[in-house]
């Protein structure tokens, strides 16, 4: 089989088109690179759906934090503080186990004239359960990240937009969230890149891969068991996070810009990549 052949056969088989069976004997250099591509997709997926619900999930979290009110205050920081206080790796087990648990307890509605059963057992698939720990895990530090930006928006463009008659709406959407986002952009980049590498760690989680359809580290492993060298399949894998969060960098670096576009260069903030190996 031609690398042609082999992409047209597995590029797309970690979304379930394509050939089924994984190759077995004679697997060779082209078909661990198109597979552990194809998987990148499924990682691609759970940060992209982490990344953009936790954004505006953490926004709400961050002005509940910083609210007078103690009802909304409260709440917000105990779960900012569960999930930034608890490993990742607890978290996917104790989620996973829970949803488990759900077909079990069952969820039936009364309607009267006929019962409603709520089907529950595709939370433990990985497509939607990992990506649901995920979501929770990056909104709390995303949120802790916008609560130290909104604490450190200037009082003076506040007190004017105040001054020139500006309802709380309009000064939260015209001045504060936008610096807000100004402030935080460098170190929200970094946790972006960080969810990113996050994902790889689904493949260690509970949550199963469907009809052999995983993500990179999957099929990684898989090669890396079946030719007995790892020294070919987990570098692979290495370069196409490395592509991946490349293309992080330079995605969130032309938003820095955007939203640094009236900032006089020596007091805009830049981005440093500073890679967290412990959380």
């Amino acid at each position: 089989m031609s690398c042609l052949e082999t992409l047209q056969a597995y590029g797309l088989r970690s979304v379930g088109i394509g050939e089924r069976l994984l190759p077995k004997t004679d697997i060779t250099f082209c078909e661990q690179v198109v597979l552990i591509g194809s998987g990148m997709i499924c990682n691609v997926y759970f940060a992209t759906i982490a990344i953009v619900t936790g954004f505006a999930f953490a926004t709400v979290l961050a002005l509940g934090k910083a609210s007078r009110t103690s009802m909304l205050s409260i709440p917000s920081r105990g779960f900012i503080y569960l999930f930034r206080g608890t490993p990742l790796f607890i978290q996917f087990f104790f989620v996973y186990e829970m949803f488990v648990l759900l077909p079990k307890t069952g969820f039936e509605v009364d309607l009267g004239l006929f019962t409603l059963s709520a089907e529950t057992r595709w939370l433990t698939r990985a497509w939607l359960g990992a990506v649901f720990v995920l979501f929770l895990n990056t909104s709390a530090y995303t949120a802790e990240i916008f609560y130290g930006a909104l604490r450190t928006v200037p009082k003076g463009d506040t007190e004017a937009a105040d001054a020139i008659g500006m309802s709380p709406a309009q000064k939260f959407r015209r001045i504060v969230w936008p610096t807000m986002l100004r402030l935080a952009w460098p170190s929200y980049t970094n946790e972006a890149i960080f969810l990113f590498h996050a994902s790889a760690l689904v493949f260690f989680s509970s949550f199963p891969a469907w009809r052999q359809e995983g993500d990179a580290l999957y099929y990684g492993s898989y090669f890396a068991e079946n030719t007995f060298n790892p020294f070919i399949a987990y570098p692979i894998v290495g370069a196409y996070f490395v592509m991946g969060t490349l293309g992080i960098i330079l995605l969130f670096g032309v938003v820095g810009k955007r939203l640094n576009r009236h900032v006089a260069p020596e007091q805009r903030t830049s981005f440093r990549f500073r890679p967290q190996f412990i959380r």
